[in-house]
């Protein structure tokens, strides 16, 4: 198979846009959490995946790709349209709200990780100077906090022996 330059542009593209998405997710989840444990990780979450999101930025002006402003458009639209669905409750956060947030950086973190092995593997020589191996550390233990944090609402929200009103009826 024959290297077509597109190909890198529209995958990195995407990652880009799956950036801007995850950042929004991540800034909004941290301010529903604010004062909390999980509120703390997810504003140093919300640093990185910021930093991350530049550090892919350079990476594509390195290999002369150009950012498609539309589908940053569309993936932070899309993370405003995602805060529509039902939750449980109609006028405030469901704890519910939290856990499918985490899931949701989860994901966009295990892409991101992704992407990483994928460069390292595909181009790593060429991109030595932006420590594809340091980003790559980093979304394993961004991957580990999430998950802790993950399986720790997914007790409290989906375990019904923990409610109380259920316990006395």
């Amino acid at each position: 198979m024959l290297f077509e330059r597109r190909y890198i542009a529209i995958y990195l593209n995407d990652h880009l846009a799956g950036a801007t998405g995850g950042l929004e997710l991540a800034r909004r989840s941290r301010a529903s959490n604010e004062g909390s444990e999980l509120g703390t990780c997810l504003e140093e979450l919300s640093e990185q995946i910021s930093e991350e999101r530049e550090q892919l930025r350079e990476i594509m002006r390195f290999l002369d790709v150009g950012e498609d402003r539309l589908k940053q458009a569309a993936a932070w639209g899309g993370e405003k349209a995602g805060r529509l669905k039902l939750n449980g409750e109609l006028t405030s956060q469901s704890p519910l709200s939290t856990l499918v947030e985490l899931e949701g950086l989860y994901l966009g973190v295990t892409g991101k990780l992704s992407l990483w092995r994928n460069l390292q593997r595909a181009i790593g020589e060429r991109l030595d100077r932006f420590d594809l191996p340091e980003l790559i550390a980093r979304a394993e233990t961004q991957l580990e906090k999430i998950d802790a944090f993950k399986l720790e609402v997914a007790a409290e929200v989906l375990d019904e022996s923990r409610d109380p009103e259920a316990a006395s009826s």
